[in-house]
């Protein structure tokens, strides 16, 4: 649902703003205000998982996102839709890495890499997707039908957690840190924002990159004050494990950065640069994501196989090098062609995600596992808006270098190639990793 929700809207607005009576651009809010509820609570899950128990508080979330839902899908005023956004996003920052959390409290360690690709699933299919079955709800039914649709979704998830998952006690009583918090969450909140704001133009790009900063810097004073505050609110121990420190905080942020990009680069290219219409682009899209899904009979094998460092080393080159290829499709290329090389970008993103996530937590003690899963979802949260960020930059410099009016095949050749770069450049970085690093998970014998 969470997920999911973050794409679905998209191409709702046009729509939306009609009933509202507002310019389509201003209801970018409801995006962006969903975004900035999602950074400030997010730093709250860890501690909130640890002082009252893991299931309760996921039951918790589901309660205030299918309720947010449900008030998304009533509002008639831009003001009660911002404000009702607001409150899925709070349901949102705890639902997913509680969630995680869960997985990986009641997951044998010879069952991770399984229980980590399911999990992994919707975090790659719903940018694929979202788009396209928002677009159908929205023509067909309405588009007060995007945020319905949670209510049954959520009634039926409420009770699964309830019978399925065994009842959690709170694993330590903290107490909690205000100042870590508030740090913590303004960082994520001015950084994100400033990336947001740059890539959907919203103020000048000058005052995007100050908001930024202020972000950085602020980031900067929320480190100093976890490192040396005695109860932090978030247990920066998990930076001095390594598999953790380089498949989520290093290496695979930039990797993330790369793969992100696809499937916002995808569609533009397809409507923008070959002129298709949005079905047209969603088909090939679609492909896209089944190359995600079927990747996923094989990935538990591949890492016994070949274990953690040979498959994100390998697969992470062909990863960058597919994604690199996305820029040269042209109208005049085969449409089995295309489809080929998108089942193949599918296929290795969907290995390197779920290689990454899982080898972020194999080593991970039980103590730690909250603060790794709030630390890993806020950086997957800039690595998302740092994709897109990135992007925009790509295609608006190589437009302005080539003295154009307006975004052209060449530029997504540009931002497809330095993406596909960074992927292929990031995954050289693994071989930093012992051979036998995560072997326990893997089950890899080391060799």
């Amino acid at each position: 649902m969470v997920l999911l929700d973050s794409a679905i809207i998209a191409t709702s607005l046009p729509r939306m703003a009609q009933e509202f009576g507002v310019e389509p651009v201003e209801l970018s809010i409801g995006i962006s205000i969903y975004l900035v509820s999602v950074a400030a609570f997010v730093p709250l899950s860890g501690w909130l998982s640890d002082r009252f128990g893991a299931r309760q508080i996921f039951l918790l979330s589901i309660i205030i996102f299918v309720a947010a839902s449900l008030a998304c899908g009533m509002a008639d005023t831009l003001g009660s839709f911002t404000l009702a956004r607001a409150f899925q996003g709070l349901g949102g920052a705890l639902m997913t890495p509680i969630g995680r959390v869960i997985v990986l409290n009641h997951a044998p360690k010879n069952e991770l890499v399984r229980a980590m690709a399911y999990i992994t699933w919707p975090a790659l299919t719903a940018p694929v997707i979202g788009p396209v079955l928002g677009g159908f709800i929205t023509t067909y039914f309405s588009w007060r039908w995007n945020f319905w649709i949670n209510l049954p979704i959520g009634i039926i998830a409420w009770i699964l957690v309830w019978r399925v998952i065994p009842p959690t006690q709170p694993t330590a009583r903290r107490a909690f840190d205000p100042l870590g918090f508030v740090l913590s969450a303004g960082a994520l909140v001015a950084f994100l924002l400033g990336l947001e704001s740059f890539a959907h133009q919203w103020v000048t790009w000058e005052q995007s990159a100050l908001l930024a900063i202020f972000g950085i810097a602020l980031g900067y004073f929320a480190l100093h004050h976890l490192r040396r505050t005695p109860q932090p609110l978030l247990d920066l121990r998990t930076f001095k494990i390594s598999t953790f420190a380089i498949t989520s905080v290093f290496a695979g942020t930039y990797v993330r950065v790369g793969i992100n990009a696809t499937p916002f680069l995808l569609p533009l290219l397809f409507q923008l640069g070959f002129g298709y219409t949005p079905l047209e682009a969603g088909t090939y899209v679609l492909v896209y994501f089944l190359g995600n899904l079927g990747m996923k009979t094989i990935t538990t094998v591949s890492l016994r196989w070949f274990g953690f460092r040979n498959v994100l080393v390998i697969n992470g080159l062909l990863c960058g090098f597919f994604v690199a290829v996305c820029g040269f499709f042209s109208p005049e290329m085969g449409k089995g062609w295309i489809m080929a090389l998108l089942l193949c970008a599918g296929l290795t993103r969907s290995m390197q995600y779920t290689a990454l996530n899982t080898l972020g937590f194999a080593d991970i003690p039980s103590s730690l596992r909250s603060s790794a899963s709030t630390l890993n979802s806020m950086l997957m949260q800039v690595a998302m808006v740092l994709a897109i960020a990135f992007s925009v930059l790509l295609l608006n410099g190589s437009r302005f270098l080539a003295q154009r009016e307006e975004v052209a095949p060449p530029d997504f050749t540009v931002a497809f190639f330095a993406m596909g770069l960074l992927v292929a450049a990031a995954s050289l970085v693994f071989m930093r990793l012992p051979k036998d690093a995560g072997a326990e998970v893997s089950g890899h014998d080391g060799i």
